[in-house]
């Protein structure tokens, strides 16, 4: 793990500003051991790993363009505020990553939710914040194409840069402390859906389940569509290549990945448009797909079975279907829908891998597939 040496990257400026000598801003360490401030925020007119690496060595007006950037200042005042907390050392996602390096990149992605969950604390900085306070409202007229909120609650790598830190710390746009993940866990809660026990523990429980996960970042976007998948390994705990250029297939590939490691069929429990239709693939396109699916919830399978055999009592017939097929047992939480809902995979060389999706509102299966 690469990370800045705040002092060093302070004491760089001030020697910039009398040309003295340089010294490396940069210290690979094991992030098992090592104490560090990390930086979560909107990417803007960012300064590179090489730009950093060189600054000191750049011609005056190369070097002068470059301190005059937006990440620049960025990075100066995040390591302003790792010495101030006692941190001599931070990681910055912009500089500290060598792009042109593949194998790098890729290591990084793999390893950016260990990244956050390891550092001692993170610094959220909200850009398009003036107040002195953290909002508490939608404001449309402020956050006009954020849903009412900070741009950075709307981008797919800040999911995880929230969840896996241990201590959150937010910032405004004058770097002015506006609160901590802690203290504003409910507003959190209300912005993100991710529940309130997962915003304070800072580590998502095993109860919840894949479609519900998927649901927080339904509504989350990324600059290249790969990224949308890329963002999310760390929440599932695996690990995959990172290829650019494969467009949506990254999160079919994210899926196999999970599935292949887990038990929880609710990754299943996707829809495209809230109804169901002729569909090409058993597995979604995108996390936009689990849009709705924060009331998920995992059945215990004996729980599932007594319920189906009350429905088989009742004349349904449903039952019948357990000798012969896989199935998943989830639940909803949804008022409107207070029971059971199974999806039962049907193997069959004809039709593949269709979905059926019971529900006892309907008293009857409906496949989507006719």
């Amino acid at each position: 793990m690469r990370l800045l040496n705040a002092h060093v990257v302070l004491d760089r400026e001030k020697e910039i500003l009398h040309h003295g000598p340089s010294a490396n801003v940069f210290e690979d360490l094991d992030d098992n051991i090592a104490t560090y401030a990390i930086l979560s925020h909107r990417w803007e007119d960012e300064v590179d790993y090489d730009e950093m690496a060189g600054l000191i060595r750049m011609n005056d007006l190369c070097g002068s363009e470059v301190r005059q950037r937006t990440g620049y200042k960025k990075i100066i005042k995040s390591c302003e505020q790792a010495l101030l907390d006692g941190y001599r050392r931070i990681w910055i996602d912009t500089c500290c990553i060598d792009r042109r390096s593949s194998s790098e990149l890729s290591e990084a992605i793999n390893s950016m939710y260990r990244w956050y969950r390891t550092s001692q604390t993170c610094y959220v900085y909200l850009n398009d914040v003036e107040d002195a306070v953290f909002p508490t409202r939608q404001d449309f007229h402020r956050f006009n194409t954020t849903s009412g909120w900070p741009d950075w609650f709307s981008r797919g790598w800040t999911l995880q840069e929230l969840i896996a830190p241990k201590q959150v710390k937010f910032f405004n746009k004058n770097w002015v402390s506006i609160g901590d993940k802690e203290s504003l866990a409910m507003i959190l809660e209300k912005i993100t859906r991710i529940p309130f026990d997962v915003l304070k523990e800072g580590h998502i429980p095993r109860r919840l389940c894949t479609a519900e996960i998927m649901s927080w970042a339904a509504d989350r976007m990324t600059t290249r569509v790969e990224d949308r998948a890329y963002s999310l390994l760390g929440l599932f705990g695996v690990n995959m290549p990172i290829l650019y250029g494969e467009g949506e297939k990254a999160f079919q590939r994210l899926q196999v990945e999970i599935i292949q490691v887990s038990g929880d069929h609710s990754i299943f429990a996707w829809n495209p448009k809230g109804q169901f239709q002729q569909i090409g693939s058993v597995l979604a396109s995108s996390p936009s797909y689990f849009r709705g699916c924060s009331d998920v919830e995992k059945v215990d399978y004996d729980q599932f079975v007594d319920e189906m055999m009350n429905y088989r009592r009742s004349g349904f017939g449903i039952a019948r279907w357990l000798r012969s097929s896989k199935f998943a047992c989830l639940k909803s939480r949804d008022r409107a829908l207070r029971s059971q809902v199974a999806i039962l995979l049907v193997t069959s060389s004809h039709i593949g891998l269709p979905r059926l999706l019971w529900k006892p509102d309907y008293r009857r299966p409906q496949n989507p597939w006719t």
